[in-house]
């Protein structure tokens, strides 16, 4: 079995959710001590949306996962483990809340 090493959540939002998805994802870097990446507006990477990254430990997954999953308040947010695998991390190994948005697994 692959080892996890750390998780990544992405918060996707748009034009009319950007602070609302700010305010979330600075409130689990303040909280829980998540890395909190740059709120990308635009498409980055396979990333379909706008979005800002969470980065975290496997020692905080059963800390934040829940607590996103509560309190997302309508955003998506597409959580995946970082095995060194990126193309299974992002396709089987991922956990979508809220709708499943086709990623541009191209790149990978």
């Amino acid at each position: 079995m692959a080892t996890i090493k750390a998780y990544h959540a992405h918060i996707y939002f748009d034009a009319d959710t950007l602070e609302q998805a700010r305010g979330l994802c600075e409130e689990a870097r303040d909280r829980f001590g998540a890395e909190m990446g740059r709120m990308h507006e635009r498409p980055v990477g396979p990333h379909p949306c706008w979005s800002c990254q969470l980065a975290f430990g496997p020692d905080l997954f059963a800390d934040i996962v829940p607590w996103l999953a509560l309190n997302r308040d309508g955003l998506v947010v597409f959580l995946h483990p970082e095995t060194g695998d990126h193309l299974a991390d992002h396709t089987e190994h991922a956990i979508w809340m809220g709708a499943k948005l086709e990623l541009d697994t191209s790149i990978f």
